[in-house]
């Protein structure tokens, strides 16, 4: 694999590969795992044991209800940021298209499986726990629709690419200086883009045709919660950047984040 690809130094020490590989892990892990466990809404005053709080946004009304994706986006976006300051624009392109790939892969045995006949046992295995019948639940919970998948996957990339391009804009800007400004503003427009997109494609264009009113609603609550989960996280990138530059060293750290700059 080419540095021209992955956007690691060719010269870079075998510690600055194995971080790679560390990182591009736990971010491609991050992506499958939010787009499997979004088919689960959960309520977050429930969640949280506050009382129920009633929005009211483009003529429509509705409580704190999001997929349990949402807990895991703003990290990989966190991560896209942290990816971009060491490895830059090639590192976080490889691995934006490597996980669409993967995730794309994932979904396609997902359906596979659900294909497969079941064995007349294990379809009533679980009554005794409350489910019925096992197929038609593992069905449901993994066979999310295919505007589903088209949006998220979409949303994803566009707002991956977006993400690493405002990134490097505003670090050309600050120099090293601000990682907080260009990551929160990285991450604001790329979540942004994202909560609409998603919905856009998934929802307006799909088959249950919400109304522009609906999907400005639904769209401006989850990106409500996505720019906190972003602020709150800042201090996440700091602490990880300096765990990088530690486990690195200094020379290769700054080294890796001058080439960074240069991509």
């Amino acid at each position: 694999m080419s540095s021209a690809t992955t956007g690691i130094p060719a010269a870079s020490a075998p510690r600055a590969q194995r971080m790679f590989l560390v990182l591009a892990g736990f971010f491609i892990a991050n992506a499958i795992i939010a787009e499997f466990i979004g088919v689960k809404i959960f309520a977050l005053e429930d969640t949280l044991g506050l009382q129920p709080f009633e929005w009211h946004l483009f003529a429509q009304s509705g409580s704190l209800n999001f997929t349990a994706g949402t807990l895991l986006w703003p990290i990989v976006f966190i991560m896209t940021d942290v990816i971009n300051e060491f490895y830059g624009r090639r590192g976080v392109r490889f691995l934006s298209w490597l996980a669409v790939g993967l995730i794309a892969y994932a979904f396609l045995f997902a359906y596979a499986a659900i294909a497969l006949a079941p064995a007349s046992w294990w379809v009533g295995a679980a009554r005794d726990s409350g489910v019925p019948d096992l197929q038609a639940a593992y069905a449901y919970v993994f066979g999310q629709g295919l505007w589903t998948i088209a949006g998220s996957i979409t949303a994803f990339l566009v707002g991956q690419l977006i993400d690493v391009r405002i990134f490097h804009s505003i670090r050309k800007r600050t120099g090293e200086r601000h990682i907080w400004m260009r990551a929160t503003v990285s991450t604001l427009v790329s979540q942004f883009i994202d909560s609409f997109v998603v919905l856009y494609i998934a929802f307006v264009i799909g088959p249950q045709h919400w109304s522009t009113g609906l999907w400005l609603a639904v769209g401006s609550v989850n990106y409500g919660y996505k720019v906190l989960a972003a602020i709150a996280l800042i201090p996440l990138i700091y602490l990880m950047r300096r765990m990088i530059d530690t486990w690195l060293g200094k020379d290769l750290a700054v080294s890796l984040k001058r080439e960074a700059a240069r991509d």
